[in-house]
């Protein structure tokens, strides 16, 4: 059952900035509304209400609209017209295609002296004999009857034996209640009906396995013949294909091909079959979501996506110490549906909500990575920096050892090899040994080696 709600009257009264008390027009057609309420408290300014197409099966909750100057209620379920005396403004009202069977409920419209347009067509009523004599004849503020100007001699003509035309209209009336009271209990019993068909096929199904009404004859009890299992599976299956032997379509075609009365039941009837299928192709047509997909392990791992399924090309820059990845995106493609995130050990690219992740093979910096699309094919490209500075584990090696020699010349050699700049004017050849104490010849090597107190050349 659908009922008018505040949203629902917000929603329809944009053009007054979604105000509602001091709405003048709403349009609430097509909704499926079952009844009408708080209108008469929200909106007391309304001068249009559109009610057209719903469900509404009595005029009620609108006395308080003072300034209701147009009521359309056409393709409604309204069998009386009832509760509009206090619609003092109201000059247009249009019933178009109801069911208003009780003629003499248009007599309650005597009291909105502004009324000038009434539309009655398609209602049971119009085919009472002596119908527009007498709604003429009883509304005389009225100028309009079904689309159809009201002239002073009808008008003249239609207070002429009154009398009569109403004492027909009374018996007609009669006729049709009693055709409609008839009407209502078969669409009740109808509905009992179906309420209570599963519990008789349950009976006449737990009848059935009573031996002697499975439709055989049986001519000795005790001498029948058991049924073997694979044959009561095999009828089984072709009790439940009897069963089920109308398909969706026959069963659609027998509900539409079916004669029934036109009715308030018939229509709601008919409305609640729509409904259900509607909801039905709605439950097959709803996809089951996806699971999101898995970007991080629990355990920490960066796992390879390709959502968008595009081409890339992952390279490496050992000249400027880089990592460079081509993705190809589409060349026409909006720079503003794409995101980019590069992480040190990842890099992670959202294409218009389709995530593209790749592992890197170094560590990179972030902070100092870029992303341009190309000029010419569109491709975006991440420039990533090498990490710098990455603390690498190696195992300490022993120093090496020097053999030193203890000739005398070698070691003069190795020193002056040290820093030879300050040696350059040096020239061992020119050195002139001298004579020690003893009168023996030395050289320089020897009292270098062996005296102490000789400086060491600097």
């Amino acid at each position: 059952m659908v009922l008018i709600t505040e949203d629902m009257v917000r929603r329809r009264a944009e053009h007054n900035n979604c105000e509602i008390l001091s709405l003048e027009e709403v349009s609430l057609h097509q909704q499926d509304i079952e009844k009408i309420e708080h209108i008469d408290k929200w909106c007391r300014d309304l001068k249009i209400l559109y009610l057209q197409n719903n469900l509404i099966p009595r005029i009620e909750n609108v006395y308080r609209l003072k300034k209701l100057e147009y009521l359309n209620l056409a393709l409604n379920n309204v069998e009386l017209i009832e509760n509009l005396e206090g619609c003092e403004s109201l000059q247009k009202l249009d019933l178009t295609v109801n069911f208003v069977g009780r003629l003499s409920s248009v007599e309650s419209l005597k009291h909105n002296i502004h009324l000038r347009e009434l539309f009655l067509v398609g209602n049971p009523c119009t085919e009472f004999e002596g119908y527009r004599q007498y709604v003429v004849a009883s509304l005389p503020q009225l100028k309009y009857l079904d689309g159809k100007e009201i002239g002073r001699s009808e008008r003249i003509r239609a207070r002429q034996g009154l009398d009569e035309v109403r004492r027909r209209i009374r018996q007609q009336e009669q006729d049709y209640l009693r055709k409609r009271a008839s009407e209502k209990e078969e669409a009740q019993r109808e509905g009992g009906e179906a309420q209570r068909g599963p519990k008789r096929e349950s009976r006449s199904s737990a009848k059935a396995k009573i031996p002697g009404f499975d439709g055989r004859w049986y001519t000795d009890i005790k001498n029948t013949i058991p049924v073997p299992e694979e044959n009561k599976e095999i009828q089984g299956r072709e009790e439940k294909e009897k069963t089920s032997c109308l398909s969706s379509e026959d069963q659609e075609r027998e509900f539409w091909e079916k004669p029934c009365a036109y009715t308030p039941e018939s229509r709601l009837e008919a409305h609640r079959h729509l409904d259900e299928k509607k909801k039905a192709k709605e439950r097959r047509t709803v996809k089951t979501p996806k699971a999101p997909r898995t970007l991080i392990t629990p355990n920490g791992r960066v796992m390879n996506v390709n959502e968008p399924k595009l081409d890339f090309n992952l390279t490496e820059d050992g000249d400027n110490n880089t990592i460079v990845l081509d993705l190809e995106v589409y060349r026409h493609m909006d720079t503003s549906l794409m995101d980019v995130d590069v992480q040190p050990t990842y890099a992670r690219v959202t294409v218009k909500g389709k995530i593209f992740q790749l592992v890197l093979p170094a560590e990179v910096r972030p902070d100092s990575s870029t992303a341009k699309r190309s000029q010419i094919t569109g491709h975006l490209v991440l420039t990533m920096p090498r990490a710098q500075g990455e603390i690498k584990m190696t195992t300490p090696r022993p120093p090496k050892v020097s053999q030193s020699s203890h000739t005398p010349e070698e070691k003069t050699r190795k020193r002056l090899e040290v820093n030879p700049s300050k040696h350059s004017g040096i020239d061992l050849a020119n050195i002139v040994p001298r004579e020690n104490r003893a009168g023996e010849q030395t050289s320089f090597y020897d009292n270098f080696v062996d005296n102490p107190d000789v400086p060491p050349l600097m």
